[in-house]
């Protein structure tokens, strides 16, 4: 039986660590049907979603590097966070210009749509963490992932198996009550 989108969004848990596996672009599109799902103003889409596998992931580590400016050992530590899971899925927000709809807004379309898939991977037992860093915008890592102009790159998901035991409840306090005011 599914989990409601509440059971679904209080059970979800960032991943650091993951093992080897990860779904494969049949399954990742799949939950991008419904996560694509986001509300939407003008029905822009202005999102997509790139994957980074294999060989890739180093690639953007060379260019993540390259982007901070560090040689030597900081350069080689820097290349191999992307090494951190088999799969990374970038998430782009794809930005027009439009009478009604700002660029904010369509960046935010673009966020709602990584957390909605973030979501459905997480129930789907795969283990995610969204990734950004100072060199998420930079001109060399927009170049490797070949983003067009409009395009802006809003971080990775880091999606892989979960290793045994190491899923842990999650503590229901979330501090909302303290972040929620109300007018009349």
């Amino acid at each position: 039986m599914a989990a409601s989108a509440r059971e679904a969004m209080l059970a979800r848990r960032s991943a650091p660590k993951v093992t080897d596996a990860a779904p494969d672009d049949d399954v990742v599109v799949s939950l991008l049907e419904a996560a694509g799902r986001v509300a939407d103003h003008a029905a822009l889409r202005p999102w997509r979603v790139i994957a980074i596998r294999g060989d890739a992931r180093a690639r953007l580590g060379a260019a993540l590097a390259a982007a901070a400016g560090l040689d030597g050992e900081h350069a080689a530590r820097l290349s191999r966070k992307p090494l951190r899971a088999p799969l990374l899925l970038a998430i782009v927000a794809v930005t027009t210009t439009h009478h009604k709809v700002a660029a904010w807004e369509q960046e935010a379309v673009a966020a709602g749509v990584a957390h909605q898939l973030s979501l459905l991977l997480d129930e789907a037992g795969w283990g995610v963490m969204w990734r950004t860093g100072p060199h998420t915008r930079h001109p060399l890592v927009a170049e490797m992932h070949g983003l067009a102009p409009g395009e802006r790159l809003l971080g990775w998901l880091y999606v892989g198996g979960l290793p045994a035991g190491t899923r842990r409840e999650r503590g229901l306090d979330s501090g909302a009550a303290a972040r929620f005011s109300s007018l009349a």
